[in-house]
């Protein structure tokens, strides 16, 4: 993969993890990238999402790509962004979703249960966690072998391979969302 979405630009990364290397990457090509914390607004979320969303509108974001933010959008900008905030998940959604289902939690959970199959899962984000509808979904094998670090190491490469294709398939108006369900057109 050379890096590149036809029909995307990346023009903003922000991150509550100040040593994000999503900062550090954004910065080195030259994208703006910006660390923000609640903790920075003196616990006030309301101030601190305010001012997320604000430096969204004032770089003419269309589509919120979420990798590894582990938090609850607030609904107004699940309303603002809507059917235009995609996440990754690491399991085949519905199963293994949820409030507290991520990373290796949910690579630990197909273990125990004695999963045959384990993947990834593109959705658009809702006001329930890992809830709104469906995009894209990847599976692979769980071997008995499987270790967590093996299990998990199958399934970012999916995530890295379907991630980028959703965001290319809503950049470029190719995803209609109906009754929660979404159809890709050609």
């Amino acid at each position: 993969m050379e890096g590149r979405l036809r029909g995307a630009e990346l023009a903003l990364v922000i991150s509550n993890n100040s040593k994000a290397g999503a900062l550090e990457y954004a910065r080195k090509q030259g994208i703006r990238a910006e660390h923000r914390s609640v903790l920075q607004y003196g616990g006030n979320a309301d101030r601190y999402n305010a001012e997320l969303l604000s430096m969204m509108q004032e770089s003419g974001i269309e589509v919120v790509a979420l990798a590894g933010y582990l938090k609850k959008l607030p609904e107004e900008f699940i309303e603002t962004f809507e059917n235009r905030i995609l996440n990754v998940h690491p399991a085949l959604l519905p199963s293994f979703g949820g409030s507290g289902m991520y990373g290796a939690r949910v690579h630990e959970a197909v273990l125990a249960r004695g999963c045959k199959v384990s993947g990834a899962t593109v959705h658009f984000v809702s006001n329930d966690y890992d809830a709104g509808p469906i995009v894209l979904q990847k599976c692979c094998p769980v071997s008995e072998n499987d270790t967590l670090e093996t299990l998990e190491r199958r399934v970012r490469e999916i995530e890295y391979e379907i991630f980028p294709k959703a965001i290319g398939l809503l950049a470029n108006d190719k995803l209609i969302v109906k009754d929660h369900r979404v159809t890709i057109l050609p």
